[in-house]
């Protein structure tokens, strides 16, 4: 029994990091949605959801039942198979990059000599990532460009002009602002010399600057803005565009189904903003938190955690601010402003930091 549990040990470890983070982005992404509507309600002189729960805080969930108990409908003449399909691909790819995001520093200070049968007497490393991998980067900019194929899917498959108007305008928007933002995080990765997130992370700690935020200011408003585009968020929210399209994309969805496509939203916001926070305002490090805590234990590692979420609500407020202030472009306007401004200005971007690596490596 001993051995296997010593034997199923790592694994546990593995789905336990695994149920927590999965729990912890939801619970993220419901009081999103909770906040986002309460914020709104301040800007236009509401109050918001202020019913289910003291403040409204049980809203997130008294939505999800809503979902669960409305009547799913589906369209007699669409693509049965794909139209069910397609909240799947949307949110699975959403969720996906969670794998690869280092929430914290790895806890070097962890005893598991308690346990009854003995497993690793002594100190052992705790990662706060789940999963690392080398090319992190690229495993996460690729993922979230899949999920494009949840949107065309749906608008293709409803059998619905308005989707499928939807679906195209969500391919292109994708197509044009992907090129910017893929050239955005150049910069970075030549500054780090590394794809792996936590070596990005390291590459700040050591650089002089902290964060990456200050070498590359115009690489960090060039993604700021593609990933406004790329969640299809106010003002580039072209592919729902309630007063052209109806709802766009998701027009003939309901029930679960529709919450899925809702869900997915909310998660590539935040997804975005955990990309934004370790590419450019180094991840999880706090200048000056090792002073206070020694790094490697456990309120190390919690205050990293804590200073890791504050940053990455601070960009889905950002989101939350620009919806309730911007107006939404018309489709043209959109597209030239990522082919004929936004692509320029970040290959100038990369140009400008070959130049600046190429003499400093000299």
């Amino acid at each position: 029994m001993e051995s296997v549990l010593k034997t199923a040990f790592p694994f546990i470890v593995v789905a336990v990091g695994i149920g927590a983070a999965f729990g912890g982005v939801m619970m993220i992404v419901a009081y999103t949605v909770l906040a986002e509507r309460k914020v709104l309600g301040w800007i236009q002189g509401r109050i918001g959801p202020n019913r289910a729960g003291p403040w409204g805080l049980f809203q997130p969930f008294a939505d999800l039942l809503k979902f669960i108990f409305k009547e799913d409908l589906t369209p007699d003449k669409s693509t049965k198979v794909v139209y069910f399909l397609a909240p799947l691909v949307a949110l699975t790819c959403a969720l996906m990059p969670m794998v690869v995001y280092p929430f914290g520093p790895a806890i070097t200070t962890v005893d598991w000599s308690f346990l009854p049968w003995g497993l690793g007497e002594g100190y052992h490393v705790l990662p706060l990532t789940i999963g690392q991998i080398d090319v992190g980067v690229l495993f996460v900019l690729g993922i979230t460009s899949v999920g494009v194929y949840g949107i065309a899917l749906a608008g293709w498959s409803s059998n619905s002009k308005y989707s499928l108007m939807g679906g195209l305008r969500s391919s292109a928007q994708m197509i044009s602002y992907e090129l910017a933002m893929g050239a955005s995080v150049i910069g970075v990765v030549m500054l780090a010399g590394t794809l792996d997130l936590n070596g990005i992370i390291f590459a700040q700690i050591r650089s002089p600057f902290k964060w990456f935020i200050i070498p590359q200011v115009i690489g960090f408003f060039v993604f700021l803005i593609s990933a406004f585009a790329e969640t299809n968020r106010v003002p580039f929210d072209l592919p729902e565009a309630e007063t052209e399209l109806v709802a766009g994309f998701h027009t003939e969805y309901s029930a679960l189904k529709f919450a899925l496509f809702f869900m997915a939203e909310y998660v590539n916001m935040f997804t975005v903003s955990v990309m934004c926070t370790v590419l450019f305002l180094g991840g999880w490090y706090i200048p000056g938190l090792g002073h206070i805590f020694e790094p490697g234990s456990i309120p190390y590692a919690v205050a990293s955690m804590v200073g890791f979420v504050a940053k990455i609500c601070a960009f889905l407020f950002l989101y939350i601010w620009v919806r309730g202030t911007l107006p939404r472009f018309r489709f043209d306007q959109l597209m030239n402003f990522g082919w004929k401004f936004l692509l320029p200005v970040a290959l100038g971007n990369v140009l400008l930091t070959i130049i600046v690596v190429f003499f400093l490596n000299r």
